[in-house]
């Protein structure tokens, strides 16, 4: 059987099952994260680091009895496993940044070598007699530059519970939605798969606060909702328009980067540095409850795929306004959000 929505369920059951024996096991291996082991670890007490677990767990459960799957997903989930593998051994040994990206950098070459990557450079450009060469090696950069980048956004959109597994909830709920209008009847499997994960990864994470994604969670739910993107071929789509729902489905946690980079650039701040900056710490600050704020992050998000499942109707050219005025209104945003005060610097004050 192949039907997306048996194994959409069949995922979430799994997850739901398995949530508690993830946790058992991340406490077993120390994976625990300490309150006050950096400054913005202020939860009440040490927390099973568990997420990763769970995904690895259902995936591998999954993929033991479902025998439709294709060369690119196989290499996708092995390229999700070296991400987990890098991401447990940050959980609990706590990596530098250059560790990580070479282990970022081994899944999204995997990935590469099965010829799972972007190809609209090539095919954009194939009337301006652009040398193949040239076009590969850009569409290999943007490739691991999309990779790379929106595993590191969901680890550092990562700031508060339910968070990232809400928004895989609601971006693998519209890659299979846009996967069925497509025909790509296995990417859709596989979709449903991952938002049966994501919900339970909500359950177990956002309502019942039971473990954290940490890093090997976090990191491997942006590496596979990015290799969706590439997978996601729209039918009767022109190359400069089709990698519009890709991008938007994943803006959020591409607008959250942004912000905690450039607030940090102007305050002269480590990039990598764990801070409470992020838009979930700034909706905190302007008044917002921490489940409303939340909820706004999540709202965003499901608005943001609206538009993106819309330009699937809508001509070339108009499907680009569409995308232009989203980035527009998302920089107006984030100027405009960059200038509130951080919740560190609201909190530094009142201790003074």
């Amino acid at each position: 059987m192949s039907d997306p929505l048996f194994f959409g369920m069949t995922s979430l059951i799994m997850s739901l099952a398995l949530g508690i024996p993830a946790a058992i096991l991340a406490k077993h291996f120390n994976l625990m994260d300490v309150p006050g082991s950096a400054p913005h670890k202020q939860h009440a007490s040490p927390t099973p680091l568990a997420g990763g677990i769970l995904i690895l767990l259902v995936l591998s459960l999954t993929l033991l009895f479902q025998p439709t799957y294709s060369r690119e997903i196989l290499f996708v989930l092995l390229g999700a496993l070296v991400i987990f593998f890098f991401g447990l051994w940050d959980d609990l040994k706590g990596l530098t940044a250059f560790p990580k990206l070479i282990g970022q950098l081994l899944a999204s070459l995997l990935l590469i070598s099965a010829g799972v990557q972007v190809r609209f450079i090539t095919i954009l450009f194939s009337e301006y007699n652009l040398p193949l060469e040239l076009a590969q090696g850009l569409n290999i950069f943007i490739t691991l530059f999309w990779l790379i980048g929106i595993t590191n956004a969901f680890n550092m959109i990562d700031s508060m519970d339910g968070i990232v597994a809400g928004i895989g909830v609601i971006a693998s709920m519209f890659f299979l939605g846009a996967a069925v209008l497509s025909s790509q009847a296995i990417l859709a499997l596989w979709s449903a798969i991952f938002f049966g994960i994501c919900m339970g990864l909500y359950i177990w994470n956002g309502w019942a606060s039971r473990f954290f994604l940490g890093d090997s969670g976090a990191q491997v739910t942006g590496f596979l909702l990015a290799s969706f993107g590439i997978l996601y071929n729209p039918l009767n789509r022109a190359p400069e328009s089709s990698w519009i729902v890709a991008i938007m489905l994943l803006s959020v946690p591409i607008f959250d980067t942004s912000l905690v980079v450039l607030s940090r650039l102007r305050r002269g701040q480590r990039i990598g540095s764990g801070r409470r900056d992020h838009t979930y710490h700034r909706l905190i600050v302007m008044g917002f409850r921490p489940k409303l704020a939340v909820f706004t992050v999540h709202l965003t998000t499901f608005a943001i795929g609206l538009f993106a499942f819309l330009t699937l109707y809508l001509p070339s050219w108009l499907a680009l306004t569409v995308f232009s005025v989203t980035i527009i209104v998302g920089l107006v945003v984030l100027f405009w959000l960059e200038r509130q005060p951080t919740l560190d610097e609201i909190t530094h004050v009142s201790n003074s």
